[in-house]
């Protein structure tokens, strides 16, 4: 796919706002810790979790709450803090996860607000604090479409990566799995102390986390286990090795559409107008997605940094494109996955089109073909559509 990411760190973005979505956080039920007027610091609670009050949500940056945006049924659609100038942070103190107990991190990560990193199989959803999950997996590289490199930004930090691993394996009883590619040359990752270490190799789904979890441990009935990015892990490291909730990410701009692909720091929920501003292709729809385009978020131009993204991708809208006989038509400048006609060994210029509709499933074996697992996927397809699972 056209758009790959130039490892260049192009600098910092920052806005005058910052929106927080509590629905980026599956699972929960958010109650509001803050009103709008009220200040607040980085790492200050901005909202809760209803069913589990102790679930903090950390505010990214300082300033002041100006605006809480509701929808249909009173449902909270996002907050907006006005930053300061100057990031003021909430002190919780430096401490060695290795001298802590279970309950003592597990306490540390709520009371920071960052609990929201870890996820938590099957379901995939923030992880439950009063769970012991029986394994925790993190995987150290993406292998999704455009997806930005971990060995790039995870560069010095492989004294934070150390620490959220020691933090992680105070919170099973089991291990804590660490997938990596065999391209990996980070320290951080590769010489992690305390980890069970596993190359995976091959294309997408590779870096997906299920994957790697049914490649090694897969989870049975009645089980639970924790998931994260290594991207995550350096966060929680952070506030261990810091004593504060420092959110910032290094976040991947790439797509056909970008002029100037590269890597530029930014805390999640920051407004993204002056990333495209002059940056992306003009005279054309757009497809702004946070995210990558098999699994991001669509968003506006002047969207924000959704949670748990570190990429950010423009590609084609596609709504301007008439082609004769359509999806049914024969061109080698076409993608095929079926090798509908001789395929090159080309990047191609994808736009955001689904080229089908709503149709009956017929069982013909295609997906089978790349699906990773050893489980029937369009009999799964269909229990899930039937809501059957």
């Amino acid at each position: 796919m056209l758009g790959e990411c130039e490892e260049t760190l192009r600098g910092t973005v920052s806005s005058e706002v910052v929106r927080i979505c509590p629905e980026d956080f599956q699972g929960i039920t958010p109650k509001l810790a803050v009103k709008a007027g009220d200040s607040v610091k980085a790492g200050s609670p901005l909202f809760y979790e209803k069913n589990q009050p102790s679930m903090l949500f950390a505010s990214p940056v300082s300033g002041v709450v100006t605006t809480i945006e509701r929808g249909e049924k009173r449902r909270i659609r996002y907050i907006e803090v006005k930053a300061d100038a100057t990031t003021e942070y909430l002190d919780y103190g430096i401490k060695k996860p290795s001298d802590l107990s279970a309950e003592e991190v597990k306490q540390s990560i709520l009371d920071a607000g960052i609990w929201f990193l870890i996820r938590q199989r099957p379901y995939d959803v923030v992880a439950a604090p009063g769970k012991t999950p029986r394994d925790i997996f993190v995987t150290g590289f993406d292998t999704a479409p455009l997806a930005p490199n971990y060995d790039f930004i995870l560069q010095g930090q492989e004294a934070d990566l150390q620490a959220g691993f020691d933090a992680l394996l105070k919170l099973t009883a089991g291990k804590v799995y660490l997938s990596i590619s065999p391209k990996s040359s980070n320290k951080g990752l590769r010489d992690a102390k305390n980890v069970v270490i596993t190359e995976f190799d091959g294309p997408h789904p590779a870096g997906n986390v299920g994957v790697q979890i049914n490649h090694l441990k897969p989870v049975n009935r009645g089980e639970t286990v924790w998931t994260l990015n290594a991207l995550d892990v350096a966060i929680i490291g952070r506030l261990f090795n810091k004593g504060i909730v420092d959110l910032t990410r290094t976040v991947a701009l790439a797509g056909s559409e970008v002029k100037q692909t590269g890597y530029w720091k930014m805390v999640i929920g920051t407004q993204l107008k002056q990333l495209f501003q002059n940056n992306v292709t003009e005279g054309i729809s757009l497809r702004y997605i946070s995210g990558n385009p098999l699994t991001g978020v669509k968003i506006d131009a002047d969207g924000v940094l959704r949670a748990g993204h570190s990429q950010v991708t423009v590609i084609p809208e596609g709504d301007d494109v008439h082609e004769a006989l359509g999806w049914a038509s024969l061109s080698p400048r076409r993608y095929s996955a079926g090798c509908t006609y001789p395929r090159l060994k080309k990047a191609y210029r994808l736009d955001a089109r689904l080229l089908g509709g709503r149709r009956a499933i017929i069982v013909s074996n295609e997906y089978d073909k790349v699906f990773p697992m050893d489980i029937y996927p369009e009999q799964l397809i269909k229990a899930i559509i039937a809501f059957n699972i």
